[in-house]
């Protein structure tokens, strides 16, 4: 398999896309390819997202067109690389399912080898379950069970932030709520600028910030930090 992962679509103040551009001129080269592109998490218009999406890579010799439904099979088996954008996770889901697309996709990326590339929402999904997204439950899809393709969840956006006056729980208290009810599984933590970076069965983590890895040991949850060009395993 060949994925690549982002956390976010923007890096602090950055333009839409940019700190992806060259992590996608590397991973799919400079070639002409056919990209499909399920803009499902969005809850906006369809065709601005595939615009937004074309305008951020104009400078590859790329062709962008959208997946719209359950007419897309065709497109999905006939592209050279699948992009899924950001937005509410409980939607990208819902609509996958609705459209019976969860098998093809998986069977792309996981059996055929064909590039994946998702962020935020689109790299959520990776994971086993959506159980460690950030969104809200906007739509119900029918399962949280996800594309299954990397053998641990995803939490984009990752950070921990104490603000004085909030009594709410912090990203790391919510992820320890997950493992300790789901103890059997591991939770990689991405910060915004970070990406996973798979290669067959190898998958890198890359960015400026550490990631973090969350799992539930003997003595509770145990996180530990993932560091640029590191191997990441279950």
């Amino acid at each position: 398999m060949k994925v690549l992962a982002l956390s976010s679509s923007r890096a602090g103040n950055s333009a839409f896309l940019e700190p992806a551009i060259p992590h996608i001129k590397s991973f799919l080269g400079e070639g002409a390819k056919k990209l499909a592109f399920i803009p499902f998490a969005s809850v906006g218009s369809y065709e601005d997202y595939l615009h937004r999406v074309q305008q951020a890579l104009g400078d590859f010799p790329f062709t962008i067109e959208l997946v719209k439904g359950a007419d897309s099979d065709t497109l999905i088996e006939s592209c050279d690389a699948i992009v899924t954008g950001g937005g509410n996770t409980f939607k990208l889901l819902h609509h996958l399912y609705q459209f019976n697309l969860i098998g093809a996709v998986r069977k792309r990326i996981k059996e055929q080898g064909i590039p994946y590339i998702g962020w935020s929402a689109g790299a959520n999904i990776l994971g086993a379950t959506i159980c460690t997204t950030n969104d809200m439950p906007i739509i119900y899809p029918p399962s949280f069970e996800a594309l299954k393709i990397f053998p641990f969840q995803i939490n984009p956006h990752y950070q921990l932030i104490y603000t004085p006056g909030f009594n709410g729980e912090t990203r790391d208290d919510r992820l320890a709520e997950f493992l300790t009810l789901n103890p059997q599984s591991v939770v990689i933590a991405l910060p915004e600028g970070t990406v996973l970076l798979a290669n067959d069965e190898e998958i890198i983590f890359r960015g400026g910030e550490c990631g973090y890895r969350f799992s539930y040991e003997a003595g509770g949850v145990e996180k530990r930090q993932i560091v640029d060009g590191q191997q990441v395993e279950r």
